[in-house]
């Protein structure tokens, strides 16, 4: 069947369209991208502003026309943590269910790891024994653990790269003593999460998904993203302690002209540089790889093991 997932996060609205079936890998068959940032729409009150709810109904009316335009069966819509923690999030919704016909469910942050988990495990197989995940999106950082397709465990922190740049990081290169204060909030959050996950042993691979790491992992050396999805792509403690204080120095324009690193996600690179050093650190972890799946496939993963066989 062909599936559309429509995946509304805090950087960006992401139409993906894949035909796929019960025991098969889903192949992807468009994909359609509009960086709304939706996280840095939001006014002093923590609502999406007037002109924010406008511009993310018609972006969705947009996906919505795409799904229909491109043969669709089912759609599977979901939201994330800017629209989970707007505070006029039912106003927000109704409006785009009444202008697009989108019945838009909101994932809760743990819904985001397991899923996201999910796409791990079956990426890499049984072979890669217990998994710590990791993933840092615009609004969120999730981490889960696991042997078996359900983790152990899975938490959810207001830990994202673009939330936590609006807040943290106004200037341009920041402030030392900004990103100095950052760096103690990220692993004051993250330290408290550490006991939950140790009790059950040290993993026996550790992986990140999303954009963050991704780019991240390609400014310390990794493959292209042109060179294909099944090509490992490796990130190590020690080049991130390298290139933390690096992207600190950096404007946004400068980070913009690193190998991989888009336009749109160039300001939040350091604060979610910052993340991904502090968890790899506070978790023991020397080395983690790139796994390609991520939410939007543990969403279709999880709808076609609901299919009647």
């Amino acid at each position: 069947m062909r599936l559309g997932v429509l995946d509304v996060g805090s950087n960006t609205i992401h139409l993906l369209v894949v035909d796929a079936h019960p025991g098969a890998r889903p192949q992807p068959a468009h994909s359609h991208k509009v960086e709304l940032r939706l996280a840095e729409l939001l006014d002093e009150a923590g609502a999406v502003t007037p002109a924010g709810i406008e511009r993310l109904v018609s972006v969705i009316g947009e996906a919505a026309q795409a799904v229909e335009d491109k043969g669709c069966e089912d759609v599977l819509p979901f939201a994330t943590s800017a629209v989970r923690e707007a505070t006029n999030a039912d106003e927000v919704l109704a409006r785009v269910l009444a202008e697009t016909g989108v019945d838009l469910p909101i994932l809760s942050g743990e819904d985001e790891a397991r899923l996201t988990f999910l796409a791990a495990r079956r990426w890499f197989g049984w072979s890669a024994g217990k998994l710590l995940v990791l993933d840092i999106g615009g609004g969120s950082l999730e981490i889960a653990y696991g042997i078996d397709e359900d983790p152990d465990a899975a938490v959810s922190l207001p830990l994202g790269a673009g939330r936590l740049t609006t807040g943290w990081l106004p200037g341009d290169p920041p402030d030392a003593a900004d990103v100095r204060a950052l760096r103690r909030h990220a692993r004051a959050q993250i330290a408290r999460t550490v006991g939950e996950f140790s009790r059950f042993g040290a993993p026996d691979h550790v992986v990140a998904t999303s954009k963050t790491f991704r780019q991240l992992a390609r400014i310390a050396g990794a493959a292209r993203s042109a060179d294909g999805l099944y090509v490992q792509r490796d990130l190590t403690r020690k080049s991130l302690e390298e290139w933390v204080p690096r992207l600190a120095a950096m404007t946004t324009e400068q980070r913009a002209a690193l190998p991989g690193v888009s336009e749109g996600r160039a300001s939040q690179l350091l604060a979610g540089a910052l993340v991904a050093e502090g968890a790899m650190d506070l978790f023991g972890v020397d080395e983690l790889e790139i796994c390609p799946w991520a939410l939007r496939e543990g969403v279709i993963l999880r709808r076609l093991d609901h299919l009647p066989s």
